[in-house]
């Protein structure tokens, strides 16, 4: 009999404890929901950008005297010291650096993506496809660099000691070094489109304009398209000294070249445009100049000073 009284006291206890909790898992589900809700209104109530930064990729490559990547002066370009206080100028985003060759950086700029280059011409065909900021930098323009010993061989083509460049790459056995998809500034664009491609020896690669020193040197080719910064920097890295080298400027180009960061032709590159354009208005006048001053000739600096400060006072919104 008491044996009997247990089996039901069991039987009993065990259905008491499925009905509660079977209305234990209502309210389980509600204290849940509960949390839930909570915790995105939590969220909710928090900065975007506390949660959902976006990653800004900055490109670069070694473009002396704007971007160092290597040796005893790296970072020290005028862009790399630009570039801590332009990112911490942007809080929002999250910051990636990518260093990539000038065709990669064009590539990744095309494509639908989150990407800013922050050394870069502006030119027709680029702006239908990107979205540039204001000017951030003057430079010298580009120009032709031969070596003494060939300077024979340009001597016909050089006018108030410019050289007509047109004229240079309609000579049947001229050759010129160039940087694959690099930009040289409108009025040498158009020449390198019209010329022969026979003409013309491009390089690819991260130390293209490096290579095409050495192919000089070897005889390869007479002259190269570059900035005379940018070489004279290159030709110490190769072990040329630049005193054995000679600059002309190209004849109808202008004396300086507008420096922009551009990006990507999307939503994020179109507001990042906007806090870029802030930072570069409040540093341009000044910082910017000193940045890129140093690395001139000391008895030409004043000039490209009071240049470069009339031209963002023209400039000025």
């Amino acid at each position: 009999m008491t044996r009997h009284r247990s089996r039901a006291c069991v039987k009993m206890g065990r259905s008491k404890l499925n009905r509660l909790s079977a209305l234990g898992r209502p309210l389980r589900r509600q204290l849940r929901l509960a949390l839930v809700g909570a915790a995105m209104a939590a969220l909710g109530a928090m900065p975007a950008a506390a949660y959902d930064k976006g990653t800004l990729v900055w490109l670069l490559r070694d473009l002396p005297p704007l971007t160092i990547l290597e040796g005893t002066q790296k970072n020290q370009g005028a862009v790399d010291q630009f570039m801590p206080l332009l990112i911490a100028s942007m809080p929002e985003y999250q910051h990636s650096l990518m260093r990539v060759n000038r065709a990669r950086a064009m590539q990744m700029l095309l494509e639908p993506s989150f990407t800013c280059d922050p050394s870069l011409l502006w030119n027709p065909q680029r702006a239908k496809r990107l979205v540039y900021s204001i000017p951030a930098f003057r430079i010298l323009s580009n120009g032709i660099t031969i070596r003494h010993k060939d300077r024979g061989a340009l001597a016909p083509y050089i006018i108030d000691n410019q050289v007509d460049l047109g004229l240079l790459l309609a000579r049947d056995n001229s050759k010129l070094g160039v940087v694959a998809e690099r930009s040289y500034g409108q009025v040498v664009d158009r020449i390198l489109q019209q010329a022969p491609a026979s003409s013309l020896s491009a390089h690819y690669g991260n130390d293209a304009l490096g290579s095409l020193l050495q192919m000089q040197r070897a005889g390869r080719l007479v002259a190269l398209l570059g900035y005379w910064p940018e070489v004279r920097y290159q030709a110490q890295q190769q072990g040329i000294a630049p005193e054995e080298l000679e600059f002309y400027g190209i004849r109808g180009a202008d004396k300086y070249q507008s420096i922009h960061i551009a990006c990507s032709d999307t939503a994020q590159g179109h507001q990042a445009i906007k806090a870029i354009n802030a930072t570069v208005l409040r540093l341009r006048d000044n910082r910017l100049i000193e940045f890129y001053t140093r690395w001139l000739d000391p008895q030409i600096r004043e000039e490209y000073r009071e240049d470069t400060r009339r031209f963002f006072q023209d400039q000025a919104p």
